[in-house]
């Protein structure tokens, strides 16, 4: 899911609707700020008077690194797009919507690479009359693509209010912590195998895990976590145990009697 974030913002809308034709804006992208979790989202430069989405797959390699950079581009796009319906017909009409084609290179489960062939729906940008960015909270953009991703919206950081995901009060700053599962959690089953209850992540900042790693009920994850279970290892979390500011490696066990 691109963004879970995703809900009808009613200023944005009134915004819109208070412009005069003249001065609509055609196409609106909501942007926000980036930071070191979302140095692989597309951002926008201006080319030829227009405003364009640059992905990353588009950027040469010798410049990956100054497209990562959060101080060179410090927005990003959410994926939140708001269209005039009256200039998308025109465009279709006059066969004027070009999106260019990105080739996307993958490795399938099986080893084999191959070219993904993609559009993004923000590339349209070029193709409307007073095309703009809107720089919004972070909290409208919230995607779930990976495990990771899918342990933070499960946690108790986050619950539904009025049909929408908000984070919980009770999280003393407003920024989402940067959880890294490695690859014995990036599939559904597996994730929902390896956690007996999702971790209380109120307090966290950091999470990386690695390797043969099972998690108990209860666990609260505080601070920066670090969890290396290194090849041959297996490391159980036990229930109710509270891991602030900590990095567990080796072995650890826990056994039914």
């Amino acid at each position: 899911i691109d963004n879970m974030g995703a809900t009808v913002d009613v200023n944005i809308l009134n915004y819109l609707l208070d412009s005069q034709d003249s001065s609509a804006s055609e196409f609106v992208m909501e942007v926000t700020d980036k930071t070191r979790a979302d140095v692989k989202g597309g951002t926008l430069i201006e080319y030829d008077g227009k405003l364009r989405l640059l992905e990353l797959a588009q950027v040469p390699t010798d410049h990956v690194d100054e497209f990562k950079s959060v101080s060179k581009f410090k927005i990003f796009n959410t994926n939140n797009l708001w269209i005039s319906l009256n200039a998308m017909k025109r465009v279709v009409d006059e066969a004027t919507l070009h999106m260019e084609i990105i080739l996307n290179p993958k490795m399938l489960d099986n080893g084999m690479n191959v070219i993904q062939l993609e559009t993004a729906v923000g590339a349209a940008i070029k193709s409307f009359d007073r095309a703009i960015g809107i720089n919004v909270p972070r909290s409208r953009f919230l995607p779930v693509k990976t495990t990771s991703d899918l342990l933070i919206v499960m946690s108790n950081l986050y619950a539904m209010r009025t049909g929408a995901l908000e984070m919980s009060p009770q999280r003393s700053f407003p920024s989402v912590p940067l959880v890294k599962l490695g690859h014995q959690f990036s599939k559904v089953k597996d994730f929902l195998y390896r956690f007996a209850s999702i971790p209380d992540l109120l307090e966290l900042d950091h999470l990386t895990v690695a390797g043969d790693v099972n998690f108990g009920k209860n666990v609260s994850l505080r601070g920066t976590v670090i969890i290396i279970a290194n090849h041959g290892e297996k490391i159980d979390i036990p229930m109710g145990s509270i891991l602030e500011n900590k990095i567990v490696s080796g072995n650890l066990r826990i056994l039914d009697h």
